[in-house]
């Protein structure tokens, strides 16, 4: 996931966009995905664990201790952004809102 000019998948968005705020381990990553698109996308084991594969063997996320210690189970792998994935992530949401604006701008979407 190098230099690109189509962004990022839209797994990769979402997994990403879950863990802006705070590490997370798997299954909270499905449940911040599901939250953040209404329950319109929900990842699959499948998916999700190829996405996290992915992104930390493109140095985009990498494990962390749990954020809560009480919550440490040591079953679960936490996951956090790197400064590398911050960047990535902040590119991909301007370039979707400009893909947004072009939607309002030629009256396909109304402008809320």
């Amino acid at each position: 996931m190098g230099a690109r000019t189509d962004g990022l998948s839209r797994s990769a968005f979402l997994v990403l966009l879950a863990l802006a705020d705070q590490p997370a381990h798997g299954l909270a990553i499905i449940d911040r995905v599901a939250d953040a698109t209404g329950g319109e996308v929900r990842l699959g084991p499948g998916t999700l664990y190829g996405t996290l594969q992915k992104l930390v063997a493109d140095g985009l996320i990498r494990e962390t201790a749990a954020p809560d210690p009480a919550d440490d189970d040591p079953r679960r792998r936490y996951y956090r952004l790197t400064p590398k994935a911050q960047r990535e992530v902040r590119q991909e949401a301007v370039r979707l809102r400009s893909l947004v604006q072009a939607a309002v701008d030629r009256r396909i979407l109304e402008d809320q």
